[in-house]
């Protein structure tokens, strides 16, 4: 991660310092010192709260404060007793009280809507770098009415650092996003968020947020939850990967069979009954109107390695990237196969929890 630039920014068209997202500088940041100040009030405000993947909202996690229509109709309510007591109006007296007494029923009513719900997470299963990671919150609510309007999403991340851009027209910031739903009396409803791991290896859940402004919007009730799961990020396949590596013969075979570039086996046979479909030639059945199998006493006599040092790349993460493509290509074709990576080796396998294995060494590599 790059470390957090200045607040300032020189821009050489003007020969000095300007605010970032003023007009006429060229390389506009993202953040202004107001911006940064309150996003470090927030990782310090977060670090302190528990992490647990099961929440039970009351009055010490429910947060409120009024909105802007909210301050805006406590300023006409302002106004129109002034008016009143000014001029002595009766109905004056009774459409402030009424509007008055209409927002504090809102204000409890809006508080009610989040406390006493509890929000347990369903962790999501693990992702490849690049991919949406899902995370699923069951909402269950023991009360006897329905509670409208409560959305959740991921709440902005603190310790992204502040990014220069090229200059444009026009920058729109992008909008949270959220997902509504309303919860039945005494039941319970499942939502769903996603966020997006730039990187791989295990990663914590985001922070979470809900909110609601039900019923008149003039208060926003809302919590910050720290989930305590934690999800895994494999490496991205590479898109168009070479053909897997050759077979090594194994220790204390008679004879080596030969393997081709492409990873397919010499020693094929016409297809018997009873034949187990991981020995099919899928690409020569493809091309022929007869199935043809693997030699299985052939197919004993070596075996397939995924080697970190024989990619024939230079960069880490993009042999990583290589070898997930050809665990995902020979677990495709259900062949043993097995990994090596410095300080590891798994032995040769197949199947889903081999599969498993091979992509979460190659995650936490």
């Amino acid at each position: 991660m790059a470390p957090p630039r200045s607040a300032f920014d020189a821009s050489p068209s003007r020969g000095r310092t300007q605010w970032p997202g003023k007009a006429g500088s060229t390389g506009a940041l993202t953040w202004n010192p107001v911006t940064l100040v309150r996003r470090r009030f927030q990782a310090w405000w977060q670090a302190r709260l528990p992490l647990a993947d099961s929440i039970t909202l009351t009055q010490r996690n429910v947060y409120i404060l009024p909105t802007w229509p909210g301050f805006t109709l406590g300023a006409t309510l302002l106004v129109l007793l002034v008016a009143s007591i000014n001029y002595q109006l009766n109905l004056g007296y009774l459409l402030t009280f009424l509007l008055a007494g209409s927002a504090v029923v809102g204000m409890h009513v809006c508080h009610g809507t989040l406390r006493g719900m509890t929000m347990n997470l369903i962790a999501p299963d693990a992702q490849y770098t690049g991919a949406s990671a899902v995370i699923g919150i069951n909402l269950v609510s023991g009360r006897r009415s329905v509670r409208h309007g409560i959305g959740m999403r991921v709440l902005e991340t603190s310790k992204e650092a502040p990014q220069r851009h090229k200059a444009t027209p026009q920058r729109v910031k992008a909008a949270p996003h959220w997902v509504w739903t309303d919860v039945p009396a005494q039941g319970s409803c499942t939502v769903h968020v996603a966020f997006k791991p730039e990187r791989r290896g295990l990663h914590r859940v985001p922070t979470l947020t809900a909110e609601t402004r039900f019923p008149l919007g003039t208060f926003r009730v809302w919590t910050v939850w720290r989930p305590a799961a934690q999800v895994l990020v494999y490496p991205a396949p590479e898109p168009h990967p070479p053909p897997l590596p050759a077979g090594e013969p194994r220790a204390g075979a008679a004879q080596a069979t030969h393997l081709h570039a492409t990873g397919e086996y010499d020693g094929v046979r016409a297809y018997r009954r009873g034949d187990p479909l991981k020995l099919v030639v899928w690409k020569k059945a493809a091309k022929a109107d007869e199935l043809v199998s693997r030699d299985a006493q052939q197919a004993q006599q070596f075996e397939l390695w995924l080697d970190l040092a024989h990619t024939g790349l230079a960069d880490t993460e993009h042999k990583l990237s290589r070898l997930c493509a050809w665990v995902l290509e020979a677990d495709k074709r259900s062949l043993d196969y097995g990994l090596r990576l410095p300080g590891l080796e798994i032995k040769p396998a197949s199947g889903i929890a081999h599969k498993k294995r091979s992509l979460q060494a190659l995650a936490l590599c």
